[in-house]
């Protein structure tokens, strides 16, 4: 419980820079923000579990309609001052139920492995590569790249409809860096319409605030400019989608170093990964198809996790469960210079908390047991024969939502990483959400079978 000083000092802190509403701000199981407002007089309050909800009026909080409520406690040291309306403090919050920390909340899931990996003396670095398409929601329904002059096949890098978004670009750049987050890097990526945005680095909780947040504030910012900000994994059949890779790395508690990192002339693969790296991948590749309904959680997802589809050239998005080092065909990739691994089967839908918490258990299960991840692959996995990819003992990750969550049920890492509970309130809504899909009838059945039979 924090101390009646700190919540003081928070409050007075927000109260000089001119704060009068707190957002408590915890995440269901999608990863989408709930909460209430307090005014600043309350917040102590707040900080004590005042403010109660119902959750069976919420995703995957696995409550019915005559369960006592839970609560939502603000991590006062992660609030932010949202950069358009100052009057209003967010803060990332944890669930509890009658004073404990409540074990169907994600964020809370997060926390207790990050405990079960420093007890191993380690720390969990993650870096989300944020993707998001900027699009104008036509009066039908349907999605459009607003900028007429934005055509081109291959887009990405492309200097004139970069430019031209400037406004939007601007303020989403300038909000991260008064946030302290350090951009380093954005452009406009493969799709039309579509930029990302590269900040520093942080500890996995850090990081996975941050990305809750800048899924927040680019659509506040978008709609300022009367257009959509999504980070949908595939709005358009014919562009690449939106990924979200997870680069991720553990730290010695210690020392403080890159527990991966080493010489690529003393990595005998010539990767510059230490055999703990290795074997934190070869955990990620274990239990990979498991991990992939959390990197991938929609029916969408799995529209984007091909290797051409409707595209006139390659997607860039995995389809195999494979590693390697600077080949972007595998769904595990080391970047130049070893270090950190990447997750490139994560996308723009993915609960962060959730998935963070399952990549590190299942990195430190390859730790515990030592698991070899095997030789990595450098070659165009997309272009080799499927006799070749059977000998080589490559297997493709799951093709759609509902073989993802069977995989995801069916792994024990994934009960005893999360619990029952959560892991079962997981697969009912995905199932359900499957379901749903899969029983609606679309155009493109109504135009290619209607007059067909």
């Amino acid at each position: 419980m924090l101390a009646p000083y700190t919540i003081k000092q928070t409050q007075e802190t927000l109260r000089a820079k001119g704060v009068k509403y707190c957002i408590g701000a915890y995440v269901d199981i999608h990863g989408v923000p709930k909460g209430k407002v307090v005014p600043i007089d309350h917040l102590e309050h707040m900080a004590h579990g005042s403010e109660l909800y119902t959750g069976y009026a919420l995703d995957g909080l696995g409550q019915m309609p005559n369960d006592d409520e839970i609560a939502s406690v603000p991590d006062l040291a992660r609030a932010i001052q949202l950069p358009w309306e100052p009057k209003l403090a967010w803060m990332p919050a944890d669930n509890t139920f009658k004073g404990a920390p409540y074990p169907l909340n994600t964020r809370v899931a997060l926390k207790n492995v990050l405990a079960e990996a420093a007890k191993m003396g380690f720390g969990f670095n993650l870096g989300i590569e944020c993707e998001v398409f900027v699009l104008r929601k036509n009066d039908d329904g349907t999605l459009s790249v607003p900028n007429p002059d934005d055509k081109l096949t291959k887009p990405c890098y492309d200097l004139r409809p970069f430019l031209d978004n400037f406004r939007w670009l601007d303020r989403v750049a300038s909000c991260i860096n008064e946030l302290g987050w350090d951009l380093y890097s954005f452009d406009h990526e493969d799709a039309n319409g579509q930029y990302e945005f590269d900040f520093k680095y942080a500890d996995a909780l850090t990081t996975c605030d941050r990305l809750t947040f800048f899924r927040y504030m680019t659509k506040h910012y978008a709609k300022e400019e009367g257009l959509l900000a999504t980070m949908m994994p595939k709005p358009f059949a014919d562009k690449t989608g939106n990924g979200a890779h997870f680069n991720m790395s553990l730290s010695d508690l210690a020392s403080g170093h890159n527990a991966f990192a080493c010489d690529p002339a003393d990595d005998p693969r010539g990767l510059g990964l230490t055999e703990t790296g290795y074997h934190f991948i070869g955990g990620i590749l274990k239990h990979g198809c498991a991990l992939c309904a959390a990197f991938a959680p929609t029916v969408n997802s799995y529209k984007r996790l091909v290797r051409q589809g409707a595209m006139s050239y390659f997607t860039w998005a995995p389809v195999f469960n494979s590693y390697g080092s600077n080949n972007r065909t595998n769904s595990v990739r080391v970047p130049m210079g070893g270090g950190r691994c990447e997750s490139r089967n994560a996308d723009g839908a993915v609960n962060p908390y959730l998935a963070a918490t399952l990549a590190l258990a299942a990195g430190l299960d390859g730790v515990r047991n030592k698991i070899d991840p095997g030789d990595p692959n450098e070659d165009n996995l997309y272009t080799i024969s499927e006799a070749e990819r059977r000998a080589r003992g490559i297997h493709f990750l799951p093709q759609t939502l509902q073989e993802a969550v069977t995989a995801f049920a069916e792994d024990e890492l994934v009960e005893a990483t999360l619990g029952k509970e959560l892991r079962d309130e997981f697969v009912k809504y995905k199932t359900v959400e499957w379901e749903s899909y899969h029983l609606t009838v679309s155009q493109w059945e109504v135009e290619r079978y209607s007059h067909l039979f």
